[in-house]
């Protein structure tokens, strides 16, 4: 309340990586992909954008008995372009990542219909929002911390406080890879749940 009495909008933007293991999830993959064509078809409109994440953290939550490792980082801006700056180094750093970035200008008719299933998903989510959100702002290395985390971003989303929002995952599609050695490598931080 006093920070809203000077005039100043508190600005959080929060990254999270959730990983997925086992024989069956590749199908996430296939709800990834959805997702990301939905927010290209709509062009990036913000609140196509927001409804895919949510889409993407709902399924995250359906899938919970797969979690198998889990990292979250995120800063307090009282500036929205410093805050938005963040948000752009984080996008960055994500797209860097790992087979993080689909590949949709190739789409191969002639594919085989056999492809070889990862058994490693990780899913990295961005978001930024106003005000404050202590089940964002906290360790969410654990199940229940962040079951509830996924539930507040969702929450979020029908509050209409969300101002940016990414995915990305890795591998970015259905008969790409991510081995345990390439996890170790390119998502250091990943704490086992």
């Amino acid at each position: 309340m006093f920070n809203r009495m000077l005039g100043k909008t508190r600005y959080v933007v929060c990254r999270i990586f959730v990983h997925l293991a086992g024989s069956d999830v590749a199908p996430i993959l296939g709800v990834l992909n959805d997702v990301a064509r939905y927010v290209i078809d709509n062009e990036g409109e913000m609140e196509a954008t927001s409804e895919g994440f949510v889409r993407v953290c709902e399924t995250l939550l359906q899938y919970d008995e797969y979690w198998t490792s889990a990292a979250n980082e995120g800063d307090v801006f009282w500036n929205e372009g410093e805050a938005g700056d963040y948000v752009n180094e984080l996008f960055t750093d994500s797209a860097q990542r790992y087979l993080s970035e689909p590949d949709y200008s190739s789409v191969d008719n002639n594919e085989p219909l056999s492809v070889p299933v990862t058994r490693n998903v990780v899913v990295m989510l961005t978001a930024a929002f106003e005000g404050e959100v202590p089940e964002l702002e906290t360790d969410l290395s654990n199940i229940q911390a962040l079951k509830e985390g996924l539930k507040a971003l969702i929450s979020l989303h029908y509050k209409n406080k969300i101002r940016a929002v990414q995915v990305h995952f890795s591998p970015a599609q259905l008969g790409d890879e991510l081995t345990n050695d390439q996890l170790l490598q390119h998502y250091p931080e990943l704490i086992p749940l």
